[in-house]
């Protein structure tokens, strides 16, 4: 019997020890980014998301066809030349920031929770992976794991992915932890309140425009038809950021940018309203993109220099773009409140005096089990 058993292939060896303190750990998850504004490494992070079957829902093999017989062919080369346009010396604006916001959370969350939380940055694609991320979390002795994908809107294609990968991680471990994933706060008033509040100091400073365009990533019109509720999600934000505002209807507009391929997006476009506003008369335009926690190529390229670009060879006289929140102090306070209220009921949450309690626990576990003759 024992020459049976000895071969077996345990799953899930981790470096765990019996007693160890168990703790918190928050993953903070974004999509991702190039390591390098290269065509090579522009390939390789494409090659991973456009695979992903949550972000293009066609049948694999034609995907698979169009994919690397065309569009990774094409696309590396003009793509990392606009990456190139917004690399810096902190590198990929969406890390960086990802980056500045995960360690002051986790400043935040230290104060808050001492040393019974850790909390890492991970990529849905690209690097530091959510692997990497997990095995961080499980070096740290996390049981329970809060998951913070940073979309306010909730779409298949994004916190679907995330959890995706999660879990998919999960299967190697031997001791699943407890497991939160948090989802859409599209709507929280917090949220709502710090992207007004990122609005008006802009105009504070540059003056308020004749109209304020709210653009988010669009979608293929598929998925709303799906049953995605990406596309209500995004009109609740924008109404609620115009009520916040205090805006007239003829102040702003939403629209969805960022359309690839040929088949129908979510609308209306925003390549096509600006122009079209230009062409109406509008000459002073702002923009803000609050679906977008960190900017990223997405907004300071498209809006920011191509959007920029296009109002003006319209008719246009002036164009603003309102930073995404990235590691501001609304922002971190933001996630710091979500963070917490996620972790409710836990016992990181729980009074001073009661985590001294644990650990005294946890130090009586670790004696009785080495006693027992654990490693």
């Amino acid at each position: 019997m024992n020459n049976i058993f000895s071969g077996i292939k345990v799953r899930g060896q981790t470096n765990y020890s019996h007693g160890t303190r168990a703790t918190l750990g928050v993953l903070v998850v974004n999509l991702g980014t190039p390591d390098e504004p290269t065509p090579k490494a522009v390939r390789r992070y494409l090659a991973e998301f456009l695979s992903d079957t949550r972000v293009v829902e066609i049948p694999r093999l034609l995907w698979k066809m169009i994919l690397h017989g065309i569009i990774l062919r094409v696309r590396p080369a003009k793509s990392a030349k606009a990456y190139q346009r917004v690399w810096s010396d902190q590198g990929s604006p969406l890390m960086a920031g990802s980056a500045d916001l995960t360690d002051q959370l986790s400043e935040r969350l230290t104060e808050k929770l001492g040393d019974s939380c850790t909390t890492v940055l991970a990529m849905r694609y690209g690097n530091p992976t959510i692997r990497q991320g997990m095995e961080t979390l499980q070096s740290a002795g996390a049981q329970r794991i809060i998951v913070l994908p940073l979309y306010p809107q909730y779409s298949g294609a994004t916190s679907g992915s995330v959890s995706d990968g999660v879990l998919k991680n999960l299967l190697q471990w031997r001791w699943v932890p407890e497991l939160r994933l948090m989802g859409a706060y599209h709507d929280d008033p917090q949220y709502i309140s710090s992207v007004a509040q990122s609005v008006r100091s802009h105009w504070l400073e540059k003056g308020q425009s004749e109209r304020l365009l709210i653009s988010f990533h669009g979608m293929p019109k598929a998925t709303l038809l799906a049953g995605d509720p990406y596309y209500c999600q995004c009109h609740k934000t924008a109404r609620l950021l115009a009520v916040e505002l205090e805006l007239d209807e003829d102040q702003w507009e939403m629209v969805f940018q960022s359309r690839f391929g040929s088949a129908e997006w979510l609308k209306p476009y925003a390549a096509e309203r600006w122009v079209e506003m230009a062409a109406e008369g509008v000459r002073h335009l702002t923009v803000v993109c609050p679906g977008f926690a960190i900017d990223c190529l997405e907004t300071l390229d498209e809006i920011a220099n191509e959007g920029r670009e296009e109002f003006l060879a319209a008719g246009g006289e002036k164009f603003d773009y309102v930073p995404a929140l990235n590691a501001s102090t609304a922002h971190v306070e933001l996630m710091l409140a979500r963070v917490l209220r996620q972790a409710s009921g836990w016992p990181e949450l729980e009074q001073p005096v009661e985590t001294n309690i644990m650990q005294q626990q946890s130090t009586l576990s670790r004696d009785l089990a080495i006693a027992a003759g654990a490693n």
